[in-house]
């Protein structure tokens, strides 16, 4: 089954939803036409990665300016009942196009955030959410971290879809928790724009036998606005060079890494690919050693059958 797949490496309109949705859905239009299956956007693409925000916090103090623009961020992300998620919902059925999303997502009854994850069908809406499970270093300022719960997997027609965002993904027990699904397509956006970071995602291919989808924001300080710019005045202007990249289940490059500007990988990808690339190594089967290891997730759902739901 061939399956065609599209990486989106852009900025969002920062700390503006609505007008990042609208930026959204003209790259979803312009992918539709190309009959993409699949659109991935970047880590946090709504309302934006906080790079260089230090949101006044040092040990054992926090600001009052630093809590309002903490309130300026809550604000700005999303819920998974909200308007803003009706619309991506309506948007994937209009274009017929996979969604997965890096969202900040707010939560309706309480002030804590979450670095989210969001798969969304064409025909069946909102499949489910990936919430990140630890947040890097100054990150766990704003974002709560998850549980097992969050390590989701959903069978759908393109393809068995699962991932992790950024850093998570140099958790080996977190990518095994994905393998042990058989994920197909695995996503990954991130806020990593280091060439180190590629090297990760080819490992990733090759150990997990699937398609690696890496995905980041290009992103420089002038995409600030003027009063956010004033926050990372010490930063360097290239805050974000990017790297999305598109790698095959042998570990092969198959679009990009793509660094210094704004674009859209597209890939035409074989699922049969995958299991070709099984018959020497499979990491659930013949490589597993079910007789000496052992390998046990709390609370990790069940994949999601997308025929089911």
């Amino acid at each position: 089954m061939k399956v065609k797949l599209g990486v989106v490496q852009d900025n969002p309109i920062f700390f503006d939803k609505e007008k990042t949705l609208d930026k959204m859905e003209a790259i979803i239009l312009e992918q539709a036409k190309l009959n993409c299956d699949l659109l991935v956007f970047p880590e946090s693409f709504i309302p934006g990665y906080p790079r260089g925000f230090d949101f006044g916090a040092r040990i054992g103090s926090r600001t009052e300016e630093g809590k309002s623009l903490y309130t300026e961020y809550y604000k700005n992300s999303i819920a998974i009942e909200g308007e803003e998620m009706k619309r991506l919902i309506g948007l994937s059925r209009a274009h017929k196009t996979y969604l997965v999303i890096g969202i900040t997502e707010k939560q309706n009854n309480n002030g804590s955030l979450f670095c989210s994850m969001v798969f969304i069908s064409p025909t069946k809406g909102l499949l489910g959410v990936h919430r990140k499970i630890k947040p890097t270093g100054t990150e766990r300022l704003v974002w709560a971290e998850s549980d097992g719960s969050s390590l989701v997997t959903f069978d759908t027609k393109i393809g068995k879809l699962g991932g992790l965002i950024c850093w998570e993904n140099y958790m080996p027990h977190a990518r095994m928790a994905m393998y042990q699904k058989g994920v197909e397509i695995y996503l990954a956006p991130t806020a990593d724009s280091r060439e180190e970071w590629t090297t990760t995602l080819k490992h990733i291919a090759l150990e997990g036998r699937c398609f690696v989808l890496g995905c980041n924001q290009y992103f420089t300080k002038s995409m600030y606005s003027k009063i956010h710019q004033e926050l990372v005045k010490e930063q360097p202007e290239d805050l974000c060079q990017g790297g999305s990249i598109i790698i095959s289940p042998q570990g092969k490059v198959l679009a990009g890494p793509l660094f210094g500007k704004a674009g859209v990988l597209n890939a035409e990808i074989d699922l049969d690919d995958i299991t070709n690339a099984k018959m020497d190594f499979d990491v659930n089967g013949h490589y597993s050693r079910n007789d000496i290891f052992q390998f046990m997730v709390k609370n990790q759902p069940e994949t999601k059958n997308e025929k089911l739901i």
